[in-house]
């Protein structure tokens, strides 16, 4: 997973063991305290890197406003079918286990992508140019591809999925290798993601 910005390592777990635990419990607008769906919206704090959970009221109300402590996390999903990286620019990221936010016995640690290799990838793939500060992410999937079982897939997300993805990890994972659970959470996790996604046809580097 590649966050649109640079994570801050102080405080970046507890920011995702917040949203995660609160995600559970919350049942209503954490703004105008009205009742919510489980499925819902949510606002990204970015001078925090908080989420809250909010009612579609309360998420078009700030949509519509610029400036403003919270930014509307979009919903949208797209599958980048044509994306384009070779396996030394993956290898250039440096991402450990082919999930660039992956489980250390510490919680979920952020691998710090290198500027001049996702600057490469970005020129290669205009549309991360796209990508909203905040509020979206590049989330990638290359275990299958890494076993040689399924093609790598790429997806511009919501950042509130690389939340809930990382939460699965941390609830599931078991000793050194995650066990046999977490990779079945984290492979239903991509299949509804997939489901759930639109084609995206990217422009490719001439």
């Amino acid at each position: 997973m590649a966050p649109a910005l640079p994570p801050r390592p102080e405080n970046a777990f507890a920011a995702v063991q917040e949203f995660v635990c609160k995600r559970s419990l919350t049942e209503h607008c954490e703004l105008c305290s009205c009742k919510i769906a489980d499925e819902h919206e949510h606002l990204a704090e970015p001078a925090t890197r908080k989420l809250i959970c909010v009612c579609r009221a309360c998420a078009i109300l700030f949509a519509a406003q610029s400036g403003t402590r919270y930014k509307r996390v979009p919903r949208e999903v797209v599958q980048l079918r044509n994306f384009q990286i070779s396996d030394g620019q993956w290898d250039g990221l440096m991402v450990p286990i082919e999930i660039a936010q992956y489980p250390s016995p510490a919680g979920p640690t952020e691998s710090l992508l290198p500027l001049d290799t996702w600057a490469d990838i970005a020129q290669m793939n205009p549309i991360l140019n796209e990508m909203e500060a905040d509020l979206m992410a590049l989330l990638v999937n290359r275990v299958g591809y890494a076993r040689g079982v399924s093609p790598a897939e790429y997806y511009l997300v919501p950042i509130d999925e690389c939340y809930r993805l990382v939460g699965l990890i941390r609830s599931d994972w078991r000793g050194l290798s995650g066990g046999a659970d977490v990779w079945r959470e984290i492979g239903a996790f991509f299949a509804v993601l997939k489901a759930r996604a639109r084609c995206g046809v990217e422009a490719t580097h001439a």
